[in-house]
């Protein structure tokens, strides 16, 4: 918090994707709530920025700021913020997660998550096709939301705002998603925590929400109805109502 009683918030994007995504949703945001939005590294204003591991998207992170700040981290920005939260506890006040996982893939002890193949799979049409793949990630994104077409068209005008992620950022990132876990982090967090699912995510399935009430019962888990992977874009009054909420607590 500073003086004047306002807080900030970091907003952090995800895979493909830049800083211009979070647009339709800030305007539902007080003026007490000051907005920081960043680029990670191969994406967008920081698309000439090398990536080699998760712990590069934290360290560009934490550069952001020098006191406790709100991390909102959606789907892949979603992992380099709980890695934050774990190696800098000291800039968290607290997390907003948004559609994202602690581990993206499916295993033997963890069904909330999509088969490894998905990643595969994009990973080899990437290599043959960006744009195409790119396109087609983004469709998976807005499947199910009942206004799916207009979410997608915003993502598109998102995507051209800012420079394309370099083609080694786009593959690094598919391959954090595939074999980042991080499930241990969860019970280590010191701070406030909401997490923000879709009841029709594609990517991230909403029993989800299950896991994470037994994982850690500080975390408060919402549904937002009707919403795919981008509530933030497909419902942004709600998306804003619950950011505020955790500020609220948190000022």
């Amino acid at each position: 918090m500073t003086a004047s009683n306002k807080i900030t918030c970091v907003f952090v994007h995800g895979w493909a994707m830049n800083s211009s995504v979070w647009e339709s949703c800030l305007q539902f945001l007080p003026d007490w709530m000051e907005v920081i939005r960043v680029d990670l590294p191969g994406h967008g204003d920081s698309a000439g920025v090398d990536v080699n591991s998760i712990d590069d998207y934290v360290q560009a992170l934490s550069s952001v700021t020098d006191r406790p700040v709100i991390w909102v981290g959606w789907s892949l920005g979603g992992l380099a913020v709980l890695r934050l939260a774990r190696l800098y506890p000291e800039l968290v006040a607290g997390l907003f997660m948004v559609a994202t996982s602690p581990c993206f893939v499916r295993k033997q002890d963890w069904q909330a998550a999509i088969e490894l193949n998905i990643f595969e799979q994009f990973a080899q049409d990437l290599r043959q096709d960006v744009d195409a793949t790119v396109k087609r990630f983004l469709a998976l994104q807005v499947k199910g939301s009942n206004t799916a077409m207009k979410n997608l068209r915003a993502l598109h005008q998102a995507n051209k705002t800012h420079r394309r992620p370099s083609a080694e950022a786009l593959n690094f990132g598919l391959d954090m998603l595939a074999r980042t876990d991080l499930r241990t982090e969860l019970s280590l967090l010191k701070c406030p925590v909401t997490w923000l699912l879709g009841e029709h995510d594609e990517l991230v399935p909403v029993m989800l929400a299950e896991e994470l009430k037994q994982s850690c019962l500080e975390i408060n888990v919402l549904i937002e109805r009707e919403a795919a992977h981008v509530p933030f874009i497909s419902h942004p009054q709600s998306f804003a109502g619950a950011l505020i909420s955790l500020a609220e607590k948190i000022r």
